[in-house]
């Protein structure tokens, strides 16, 4: 199998258990319904409109935006890659972000308009609502279902891991952790490629 087929077919694994997860969540589990798992594990869901892990920190739909093209970014960047015979591990690590972040662009363009709202209390969302749906294009919430209370104080606050999130944020963080682990020297490459470009452009 090519690298080709092999990044194109990682981005379709993962974003295909991401969307598969989000979907069964938001269909089948009100806001704030969760299921313990583990005691260190539990399926909790929320919704979001900020970027990984629940932070809100610029407008929707500047974050959109940047998404799209980000993921229009990275997929430039896995082509030239693949043309400049760069390490598979590497390039399918990349693949990995592309993926992750291109699965929380589907719940932000499409989620808004395909479901009905998800609500407090055991009202639970459903699909192509007659009424339309809860938001317009660009504005749909992401969905986020995995928690790890992994450490709590004696009042049962958890101290470590608080945030909740998806298959999508866990592609990215495993990505970046990969990256600095084994391929820190593909990456210095890729920047000073990129440097030396725009310096060249800049003479």
């Amino acid at each position: 199998m090519t690298v080709t087929k092999k990044s194109i077919l990682l981005i379709f694994i993962v974003l295909l258990i991401d969307q598969t997860s989000k979907i069964y969540i938001k269909l089948n589990f009100s806001l704030g319904e969760h299921v313990e798992v583990f005691s260190w594990f539990k399926i909790y869901f929320i919704e979001n409109n900020g970027m990984a892990f629940g932070m809100e920190i610029i407008s929707k739909l500047f974050l959109t935006l940047f998404r799209i093209v980000a993921v229009g970014f990275l997929a430039y960047y896995i082509h030239v890659l693949i043309k400049k015979q760069v390490r598979t591990g590497y390039i399918l690590t990349i693949s990995l972000v592309l993926a992750g972040a291109a699965g929380n662009i589907l719940d932000s363009l499409f989620y808004g308009i395909l479901f009905s709202s998800s609500e407090y209390q055991g009202q639970l969302a459903t699909f192509l609502p007659d009424s339309g749906g809860y938001a317009s294009f660009f504005y749909g919430k992401v969905v986020d279902m995995l928690y790890f209370p992994i450490i709590k104080n004696s009042t049962g606050e958890t101290l470590f891991f608080s945030p909740i999130f998806n298959v999508a944020d866990s592609a990215i963080s495993i990505a970046v952790g990969i990256i600095l682990l084994f391929f820190r020297k593909e990456l210095n490459d890729s920047l000073e490629t990129k440097n030396k470009t725009n310096g060249e452009l800049s003479n």
